[in-house]
């Protein structure tokens, strides 16, 4: 039987472990994007040199080189693409192309769920500044503005003084690779934030998830996710609201299987939220984290699906214990002299340590998810163990700069 052919979108460190997986099922993996020096293509089997937010240039090299799947797991400017040459080639993906569009614009998911009944925000997407200024009666304030097609919190600003409003489009504008914003109502939320990877199957919501996504208020961008945390301490009557939330939005859009990354949040007003939903792995190694603290494996789930292998079973997940993603930032610029971790924490505490930085490298402040310097995954006892732990993070976590 011939080796089948997996193409990956993107070149970052995140799809490091896709490939290990991929590599122990057989596979024959291509990693493709326009930066030939990004660190997955050193191991991966093969490298193909396109843009992949060039939807029919992924497609022409999908064809020549005859692959048998399409994933963008963790790389966002992807997923279109994928979604797109898995439609074309008839390969397997989690939702149509025309879902993807949807669930990928931020813009045109607010008024699908807006046009459907779910609790959604006000909002309005915008392709310039002046029609978004001719509108600041609109909108209650404050409001938030992001790029319509980011991920990593890059572009996004909360507005209080309607004068910042023309910075903050600019600034969305700017991170948007389609120059396009939306403002929307900011949602005062009650407790944590949720981002979490899920997974269905057949259209079926058989895995949901949640978390606690905790930010810096130091941070240079306070909006960045610093820490995540499973299980989340959310109500169980609201993820149960949010799952069956979900579940009618995957029914109305005719999804298949695969994995999701969605964020979520509970509101002053008493109501659960969808705030995003993207067919692909999250960031920040999230897969990877639900794994290690489930036992089960999203991430090899989703290769069998990309190439229509026999699923291993997967369902809803029970936690070993209390996991935390800390994402290591600084709020300083300089040169990275080192990390250091206190030997008795990390041997009690520390399950991963996923550096993307070394000494001497150049560290900006954290602004986004790529001014990250890594992650650790971390598991705890008890809630109120991690709580002690994350609230004083400076007594057992050094990141000396000069």
């Amino acid at each position: 039987m011939p080796q089948k052919k997996l193409m990956l979108l993107g070149g970052l460190r995140y799809l490091l472990p896709v490939i290990e997986e991929a590599h122990k099922l057989g596979v024959y993996v291509i990693t493709a994007d326009y930066l030939p020096d990004n660190i997955a293509h050193k191991y991966s089997d093969e490298y193909c040199n396109v843009s992949i937010i060039d939807k029919d240039a992924v497609l022409r090299a999908a064809r020549e080189l005859k692959i048998d799947g399409i994933l963008s797991h963790a790389v966002d400017p992807g997923v279109t693409a994928a979604a797109y040459v898995a439609e074309k080639m008839g390969l397997p993906f989690q939702c149509s192309y025309e879902a993807a569009c949807i669930l990928q614009d931020k813009s045109l998911f607010r008024k699908f769920l807006s046009e459907h009944g779910f609790n959604c925000p006000k909002a309005k997407g915008y392709t310039n500044v002046e029609d978004a200024l001719e509108d600041v009666g609109f909108f209650n304030w404050p409001v938030i503005v992001k790029p319509v097609d980011s991920a990593g919190s890059k572009g996004v600003t909360k507005v209080t003084d309607k004068a910042d409003l023309k910075s903050a489009i600019e600034t969305a504008l700017s991170a948007s690779i389609t120059k396009n914003c939306i403002i929307e109502d900011f949602l005062d939320k009650v407790g944590a934030q949720s981002s979490a990877d899920i997974f269905t199957v057949d259209g079926k919501l058989v895995y949901p998830a949640y978390s606690d996504q905790l930010f810096d208020k130091n941070a240079a961008n306070p909006y960045t996710p610093a820490i995540e945390i499973w299980p989340a301490s959310m109500e169980q009557k609201f993820q149960d609201d949010l799952t069956a939330q979900l579940q009618r939005l995957f029914t109305l859009l005719g999804v298949k299987s695969g994995i999701y990354n969605v964020e979520s949040r509970v509101c002053s007003d008493g109501k659960a939220y969808i705030m995003e939903v993207s067919p692909r792995g999250g960031g920040n190694r999230i897969a990877e984290l639900q794994d290690m603290a489930t036992g089960q494996s999203l991430i090899v789930g989703e290769i069998k699906k990309a190439l229509g292998m026999p699923m291993d079973d997967i369902t809803a997940p029970q936690y070993d214990g209390v996991w935390c993603n800390f994402i290591l930032h600084s709020s300083e610029e300089g040169s990275l002299v080192s990390i250091e971790i206190d030997p008795e924490f990390k041997s009690k505490y520390v399950r991963d340590v996923g550096l993307i930085v070394k000494p001497g490298d150049h560290i900006t402040p954290f602004k986004g998810a790529n001014n990250s310097l890594g992650t650790l995954f971390l598991r705890f006892e008890t809630r109120e163990e991690l709580d002690a732990a994350i609230s004083n993070p400076d007594s057992w976590v050094h990141i000396k700069l000069k």
